[in-house]
This record gives C-alpha cells, sequence and structure tokens, in this order.
C-alpha cells in the first residue's frame, strides 16, 4: 500500500498537499480487502476539504491533476464513495469525508448480458470497475438527454445515489433492445425486472 500511496502523488511533483488526508483514505479504504463495500452511508464525518480528487467523463480517477492508473487502488477510494443528498460526491470514512469532482457519472456501464425476453427480460451491466448490477426496481435505469444533438445518455443505479453512465457500444445494444411501451404507443424503452423503462 505503501508504494500505492507514492505512486498517487509522486505523479504530480505535489505530494504535500494534504498527505495527512490521503493518508487516512488509503488506510480506511484498504481495511477489509480491496473489493469490500463499507457502509458509507451509515457514517457521518466532519468534512474535510478538498485534496484534488476527481473523476473524470472518461471514467479515469486523478489526483491533484494526475491519472491514477492503478485499477487496484481506484477501486479502493470507490468502495468508500457517496454521493450526498446535497449533490456533491466525497470519499467517505467514519472519520473525515473530502470531495471528489465527478465530470459525469463515478462508473461507466461498459458490458451488457441480456437474460429472458418480453417482460420477463433482465439486463445485468458489469461497470469499469466490476460492479455488477441488474436493473430492477432497487437499480433503475434512466436516460437523460445528451445536449443539443437530441440523443439520450443511459445511467444505471449501482449503489447509493451512485450511478454508471452507459458507454455507447452499451447504448447501441439498448437501442437494437427497445420495444414500444404500449401497442401502438410512440415512445419505446427497454424491459428489465418487470419494469418497462421508457427511453423518453
Amino acid at each position: 500500500m505503501p508504494n500505492e500511496k507514492l505512486q498517487v502523488a509522486s505523479g504530480n511533483g505535489n505530494s504535500d498537499a494534504r498527505p495527512g488526508g490521503l493518508d487516512a483514505l488509503l488506510r480506511a479504504a484498504s481495511e477489509g480487502g480491496a473489493s469490500s463495500i463499507r457502509p458509507v452511508e451509515k457514517w457521518d464525518p466532519p468534512y474535510c476539504g478538498d485534496i484534488g480528487m476527481a473523476i473524470r467523463r472518461d471514467g479515469t480517477w486523478h489526483y491533484q491533476g494526475s491519472p491514477i492508473g492503478r485499477i487496484a487502488l481506484v477501486k479502493l477510494f470507490a468502495s468508500i464513495l457517496r454521493k450526498d443528498d446535497d449533490g456533491r460526491t466525497y470519499l467517505v470514512t467514519p472519520a473525515e469525508k473530502v470531495d471528489v469532482q465527478v465530470e459525469d457519472a463515478p462508473f461507466l456501464a461498459v458490458e451488457m448480458a441480456v437474460e429472458g425476453e418480453g417482460q420477463a427480460q433482465r439486463l445485468t451491466f458489469r461497470t469499469n470497475l466490476d460492479d455488477v448490477v441488474t436493473v430492477d426496481a432497487e437499480h433503475p435505469l434512466r436516460f437523460a438527454p445528451s445536449g443539443p444533438d437530441g440523443g439520450l445518455k443511459p445511467y444505471v443505479l449501482v449503489r447509493g445515489r451512485l450511478e454508471a453512465l452507459c458507454t455507447r457500444a452499451v447504448y447501441a445494444e439498448l437501442v437494437e433492445l427497445a420495444v414500444a411501451g404500449d401497442v401502438g404507443g410512440e415512445e419505446v424503452g427497454v424491459w428489465s425486472g418487470g419494469v418497462w423503462w421508457g427511453m423518453g
């Protein structure tokens, strides 16, 4: 773990910015193993500011402007990620929480599996950090406008308020599965988990 910390901090030549905060986050994230998701929703630590963590639109994590190249380290940080009802995203431990600037969504849905068909269809997504989520009432799928071109961006809820944005390839697969919600209806969508998810 010390080597992973060094890689994050030394990549930008500015390892003096809040080193104690980063050390504490690394220690908290590493407790319980790399793949464990901590009970971050139950923690209520004080806000401790911004240490320069960011998640870019393409899913890459950055610390003080430099990309974090080790996927194991990114997964550690993702295990203590939380989006609060103020709309902001944080890294959270029992002792502190710090800002994470998120350009779009914290995760990307990079792969989709389809089981069944019609109303019995189930759509399961794998994220860029290997979370696996099946679309249902607890993990809704939503489609948001993507800009002036009139396109759509699909998001699936992973946990808490954290969503994964579907990549273009996955979106193309969703479009192929789209059906009308009602006979003769104009709006199309996809079935999963017994729910029809309209594309708007």
